[in-house]
């Protein structure tokens, strides 16, 4: 009678509680196929984390094969964001209101949380791919792969209930909690971004609004309000999930729209009637406002969104700081299936930000030119 009552959250805190003290040791002698097995995974991963486009691209090619694993869609989704607010930086607004330093502090910050999470997520995603194969669960491995001990119980358990919400909340928790210590506290990123860029990252730049696209310039999303703030960002991970994953309708339009267009980093991948990976504005004529609730005006010309293989160079990162985030039981509370269908309704919203952008950057230009004077 007890193990009929029990609920998921308390099998996987049951599991969990074995491992967190005293620490689990992964010494165990491994066998040549198994460290021909890990070798291969990091190889693969390695080819595939050169930059945003491999990244984003890998994430929809495993969803497209695996489609229980509902976390590669979700990743594949937000990390075309991470590429747009790259390229953003050198794009018509940012390089009027940024320096060129604070753009490449900026581009350093988001390409090292892009970088540490396909590093730490597709490995487990591979991993998953080989017990299927094998018809027997692997996850054992993963504390060879320096992933959380809170994803390895979470795995075995999807192996035994395959429950995909459970699964894709745990990589939410899991890779925010990565990121927490590695880059949101670091203090190098907290010295040269997040303090100097705080005021602007919540209000009035693009970076705190996740966009998910459809056909037809249809867009959904949510916006983030607290970005430092890890149960924000996590409790952010569950609301576009819900609209994501919920309204299968939606669900089935996103996904046709990203196998039809392939991430590029430009914005002209979802709106090319507002966005060109083209300057089409002549240097140095200064225009007038181009923008109206998303529209531009007659004779206004598109924005300038580059492709990312033109803003930005590939650089190689240094290897992840060691360490198991996993210290308190109580993040399984985030598990529980508490959200409700929600629209995602963000077009407005995003619109108004892009005027904001825009009368931002003329501003600045205005003020550039009296300065030269």
């Amino acid at each position: 009678m007890r193990n009929r009552q029990k609920t998921p959250l308390d099998t996987i805190r049951e599991e969990l509680k074995k491992k967190i003290s005293p620490a689990v040791s992964n010494s165990n002698e491994l066998t040549l196929s198994e460290k021909k097995l890990l070798n291969r995974i990091i190889v693969i991963t390695q080819d595939h984390n050169v930059n945003n486009l491999t990244r984003t691209k890998a994430y929809l090619a495993f969803y497209l094969q695996h489609p229980d694993i509902h976390w590669a869609f979700l990743g594949h989704m937000v990390s075309r964001n991470g590429g747009w607010n790259m390229t953003d930086l050198k794009g018509d607004f940012l390089t009027r209101l940024l320096s060129k330093k604070e753009q490449e502090s900026f581009f350093h910050f988001l390409e090292r949380g892009n970088w540490l999470i396909f590093q730490d997520a597709y490995p487990q995603f591979l991993l998953y791919e080989e017990s299927l194969k094998q018809n027997r669960p692997l996850f054992y491995l993963l504390p060879h792969l320096n992933v959380s001990t809170f994803m390895e119980t979470v795995w075995n358990y999807y192996w035994s209930v395959r429950d995909p919400f459970i699964l894709c909340m745990a990589l939410v928790i899991n890779e925010q909690s990565y990121l927490e210590k590695r880059v949101i506290q670091n203090d190098h990123y907290q010295k040269e971004v997040l303090s100097k860029f705080e005021f602007s990252l919540q209000d009035w730049l693009s970076f705190n609004q996740i966009l998910f696209p459809a056909e037809g310039e249809k867009l959904k999303g949510q916006t983030l309000h607290q970005f430092q703030s890890l149960h924000e960002r996590i409790l952010l991970g569950k609301r576009l999930y819900a609209v994501l994953f919920r309204n299968k309708n939606f669900h089935l339009q996103a996904l046709d729209w990203a196998k039809r267009h392939p991430h590029t980093g430009s914005r002209k991948d979802y709106w090319p009637h507002l966005f060109n990976d083209i300057k089409e504005s002549v240097p140095g004529i200064p225009y007038p406002l181009r923008l109206k609730a998303c529209r531009l005006r007659d004779g206004a010309k598109r924005i300038y969104s580059p492709k990312l293989e033109y803003a930005w160079k590939n650089i190689s990162q240094p290897e992840a700081e060691p360490g198991d985030w996993f210290q308190d039981i109580s993040v399984v509370d985030y598990l529980a299936d508490d959200i409700e269908m929600m629209d995602g309704e963000i077009k407005s919203e995003y619109c108004k930000t892009l005027e904001r952008l825009e009368v931002a950057a003329l501003a600045q230009k205005a003020v550039s030119l009296l300065d030269q004077r």
